[in-house]
Parts: C-alpha cells; sequence; structure tokens
C-alpha cells in the first residue's frame, strides 16, 4: 500500500485552498489542481518504495497488470485520474469527447468524469449542459455572437453535491468551488468560452469551436444533480456517488472503522476529503489525513481502515 506523491498545476483560474486547506506542499503560488492519482503522461504521480521516491508507472511496468487488476483494459496503464480542483476562478466552458472521436481525432481517450463537491461558497454555481434545446445553427451563432452564456444552464452547487458528465455535455466548474474529481485518463478538452481572459503569453487562451460543434449535445439538460443515499452501518455509513463502465465511486463517512478487501479485478484508491484515518493490514499501516491519497494495488486482500472523516473510494 503505498502513499500518493501527487502532480501539481497552476492553471490561471486556479487558488490556495489546497495549501492551506488540504496539506498540499508545493512551490507554486497556486494550485489549481493537484493529480492524486495519474500516470497519465501530462503528469505522472510517485510513490515512495523502501524510502525511495519512483513513478507510479515505473512501478506498475514493474510489478505488471496485477497490481491494477482483471478490469483494467490496458496493460500498464491506469485508466483513470483522479483530481483535487480548487476553482478561485471560473474555468472555461468546456466539452470532451467521446472515446470513438477521441481515438479518431486526437490519438486518445474520451472522458467520462464525475465532481464531487467539497467545499462551495455561498452563491456558487457551475454550468451543466444548457437549459433549452439548441439547433446547430442556434449553437453557432451563440458561439459567434459571444453570447454562450445566455443558453447555459447554471446550477446552484453546494457541499456534497455530486455531478456525472458523459462525453459531449456542455460543463464548467464556477469560481469558490473545491472538487474532487474522477475522469478517464484523457486530458481531451475543446474550450469553447473564456470569458475574454488570457493566458501566460498575453494571448486569448485558444478555443476549439469546429471539434466542440461536432461532439456537443444540443439538448436540454436532464436532472443535473446525482441523487445518492447514505447505507447506515457499524463503525461507517457508505454511498455509490458514481458508477459506469469506466469507474466506481463511494463516499465513505468514517465513525470508527470499516473492513475492505481489494480482490484481483480492480485496485483500490482512497482519497481522504475530511479528517483522519489510519489504513492496515497484516504487513504494513499507513496513516493519512485530508488531501492525501492511498494507493492500495489489487489482490492486496482485506486491509482496515480506522479513524473519523470522509473517504472516496475509487475502483475500476
Amino acid at each position: 500500500m503505498f502513499k500518493i506523491i501527487p502532480i501539481y498545476k497552476d492553471y490561471l483560474w486556479g487558488g490556495t485552498k489546497l495549501k492551506t486547506a488540504y496539506g498540499k506542499q508545493s512551490d507554486l503560488d497556486i494550485v489549481a489542481e493537484s493529480w492524486e492519482l495519474s500516470t497519465h503522461p501530462a503528469g505522472t504521480c510517485l510513490i515512495e518504495v523502501n524510502g525511495q521516491k519512483q513513478s507510479l508507472k515505473t512501478y506498475i511496468k514493474e510489478q505488471g497488470k496485477k497490481v491494477l487488476g482483471s478490469k483494467c483494459n490496458v496493460e500498464d496503464e491506469i485508466p483513470i485520474l483522479i483530481k483535487l480542483i480548487d476553482a478561485k476562478d471560473n474555468l472555461s466552458v468546456q466539452v470532451h469527447p467521446d472515446d470513438a472521436y477521441a481515438k479518431r481525432y486526437e490519438n486518445d481517450l474520451g472522458k467520462t468524469e464525475m465532481w464531487y463537491v467539497l467545499e462551495a461558497e455561498e452563491g456558487a454555481k457551475l454550468v451543466y449542459g444548457f437549459k433549452k434545446d439548441l439547433t446547430p445553427e442556434l449553437f453557432e451563432q451563440y458561439i459567434k455572437e459571444n453570447t454562450l452564456t445566455e443558453a447555459l444552464n447554471f446550477v446552484d452547487v453546494h457541499k456534497g453535491d455530486t455531478f456525472f458528465i458523459t462525453p459531449g455535455t456542455m460543463h464548467a466548474i464556477g469560481k469558490g468551488i473545491v472538487i474532487a474529481e474522477i475522469q478517464q485518463s484523457s486530458n481531451v478538452t475543446y474550450r469553447v468560452y473564456d470569458y475574454g481572459r488570457v493566458g501566460a503569453d498575453g494571448k486569448p487562451r485558444e478555443l476549439h469551436i469546429d471539434k466542440a460543434k461536432q461532439v456537443t449535445k444540443l439538448t436540454k439538460a436532464e436532472e443535473s444533480y446525482v441523487a445518492y443515499t447514505m447505507k447506515e452501518c457499524e463503525g461507517y455509513s457508505i454511498g455509490v456517488l458514481a458508477e459506469c463502465d469506466y469507474f466506481k465511486v463511494q463516499r465513505i463517512d468514517l465513525k470508527s472503522q470499516i473492513h475492505l478487501v481489494a480482490d484481483t479485478k480492480s485496485f483500490h484508491a482512497l482519497l481522504v476529503t475530511e479528517g483522519s484515518i489510519t489504513v492496515k493490514n497484516e504487513l504494513e499501516v499507513l496513516s493519512a489525513s485530508k488531501g492525501d491519497s492511498i494507493f492500495i494495488p489489487a489482490a492486496t486482500g482485506s486491509y482496515q481502515v480506522e479513524g473519523r472523516g470522509e473517504i472516496l473510494l475509487s475502483t475500476l
């Protein structure tokens, strides 16, 4: 079992909450994203093996696919990516393609993702699809006239809210929100609207209008929030936040302890979002607190989590 050493990103819309409230240690002034589980080329997490830092990707290559589990459909890559995101300002309005489109035009995977809201300032909102049906012509007109926000579906956001974003859904995290994001391991994003901002080079950030027009769903958004219930058990409560072809994410509210089993089908990824915990099996003991992530290889078997707090458990 390994504590993850994350990768940090300093995008212009980010803040400092991941450093001040989630224990992230970085020389960056802004920490917009903390990649908590990743073997993606744009950022591979590290682990500590026998006192030495090592790439998680290297470890997986050395140990083989058994570390990832039989549900993994690739050889030496983790097919999901887990992030903490601190939006001090609005993110760009964007859309992701599905696997077929991404493979054909980007030689990459599409992106299905979910958001679990950790913090939301009063009045915080995010974008989830459109508030009405659009025709391709009307969609293009909104883009050309720089009035796309008139058609977007803005929803109120509160701590504990969960959103599931399928490919083709226009979306954007709003300012004042901290989320945990679990997604396919893909960095393919088509930016459609960016509030007129400029990048570090002083130029407007690139938009991807043509590709976005090909992949965006133009129908009115259905229910945006994911409804989930927490089942009360002795020592904890648990609920499923999202389950799809790519990942399953469960929220665990830990009151004293829970016994879990990492079988041969999938690794376990634990992200502590509140409190402090201890993870132990017959061979190891790991301590973790708010903001920490632990990777438990497939076939590790039984382990116990003790303490008080909130944990997101992600599996394939």
